[in-house]
């Protein structure tokens, strides 16, 4: 983030303090409970925002050499993703032409592997190239006259900017993620996550819609009570703020330590330090800026709307290669999971089978709550839906 962005974000935070106020929308938002157990909903998002948009399925941190690959499955398809010899980035259906194997099989949770000169099918043992090119077909003279040109790997839309690798899903139609980002373009340049470490990630199923997930991240309103022994503490009350990209948004929200602020000149401010900054980034992945570090939450839809999946990943700024380096963003991750994971996540659950009892046919969200509001407003206009 640039510092003149930082500077205004910390005006308007100090004004939010001074008033007792924060970011509101307009007016409150009803949104359909259907939104979360329509099964006819669920497969439209799964078509158009999993398979037709181009996602961030990782960053640069996660491929760090020519060779290193990662798979994923949760669009619905299964994708390949590794830094060729030229290091640059490709990503392919992850199916060998021959049979339709698996060729990898790692995931990003696992970290990162070494592929080596070439995949080979473990079938039966088709090789293919870090650029998707078939190198090698076992027995050749069985098959013909095989046109290697025409039997590769299947390419998937691919580009690495900013420190993220976006991948489009459902084929290899061209995009440009400066696009898709917007005016959110200079800001996530300027902090240089190209330059970050992956430190770890991990796999996580929860039995809640993916939309109930991402809303975990984009609400404060109940941190003072969900939160209250937890990470309320580490929070200067709810004065957030709210900015809205197109479909995109960011909510910061300030820590304790952005009062000492106001005794520095602006030039001399560190915002960033004192504020946690979280961006939904359309569709699925949620990125929280924490004082020194990045974590990110991709999120997936699962097998059915009452099912998601998501990859929690702490990214640093250096690689940790000390003991006492691994201790400390060995806590960060601890944090990052057992607030979710012993808090968030149980309720959301609970919230999930009770969206299936009747109670309601719609969630209200207040104007307190104006970035969850935003992200449900972008779901239905991405898919043509009426408004809430």
């Amino acid at each position: 983030m640039e510092h003149a962005t930082q500077v205004e974000l910390a005006r308007t935070m100090f004004s939010y303090i001074d008033k007792g106020e924060q970011a509101r929308s307009v007016s409150p938002f009803a949104n359909p409970v259907r939104d979360y157990i329509c099964s006819g909903q669920a497969a439209h998002e799964r078509d158009l925002l999993f398979r037709e948009h181009p996602l961030i399925l990782g960053m640069t941190a996660d491929l760090p050499k020519p060779g290193d690959f990662f798979t994923n499955d949760f669009t619905g398809r299964p994708i390949l993703v590794v830094r060729g010899k030229d290091g640059k980035v490709n990503a392919f259906l992850n199916v060998c032409r021959h049979r339709g194997a698996k060729l990898a099989t790692a995931d990003l949770a696992q970290g990162c592997a070494r592929a080596g000169a070439s995949f080979t099918c473990p079938y039966h043992g088709w090789a293919y190239g870090l650029d998707g090119q078939l190198l090698g077909v076992r027995d050749a003279e069985a098959f013909g006259d095989v046109d290697r040109a025409t039997h590769g790997l299947r390419r998937l839309a691919a580009v690495e900017r900013h420190g993220f690798i976006w991948v489009r899903p459902g084929g290899d139609t061209p995009f440009d993620p400066d696009a898709i980002l917007g005016d959110l373009t200079s800001e996530f340049g300027a902090y240089g996550f190209e330059r970050y470490s992956h430190y770890e990630t991990r796999t996580l199923r929860r039995a809640m819609n993916w939309k109930l997930v991402i809303g975990t991240f984009l609400e404060g309103y109940h941190i003072k009570v969900l939160h209250r022994n937890t990470i309320a503490p580490l929070i200067l009350g709810a004065h957030t703020t709210f900015d809205a990209y197109g479909r995109h948004g960011r909510m910061a929200v300030p820590r304790p330590g952005l009062a000492a602020l106001r005794e520095t000149p602006e030039r001399d401010w560190d915002v960033l330090r004192h504020t946690a900054v979280v961006y939904a980034l359309f569709p699925n992945t949620v990125l929280v800026w924490q004082g020194d570090h990045m974590e990110t939450w991709r999120v997936f839809p699962g097998a059915s709307p009452d099912e998601s999946v998501m990859h929690a990943s702490l990214y640093i700024p250096e690689p940790a290669l000390t003991d006492k380096a691994k201790r400390h963003w060995d806590r960060n991750m601890k944090i990052l999971l057992d607030t979710v994971e012993q808090e968030d996540f149980p309720l959301g659950e609970n919230m999930q089978r009770g969206f299936h009892s009747g109670a309601q046919d719609h969630l209200l969200f207040g104007r307190n709550e104006p970035a969850l509001a935003h992200f449900h407003r972008s779901v239905h206009k991405a898919l043509g839906l009426p408004g809430a």
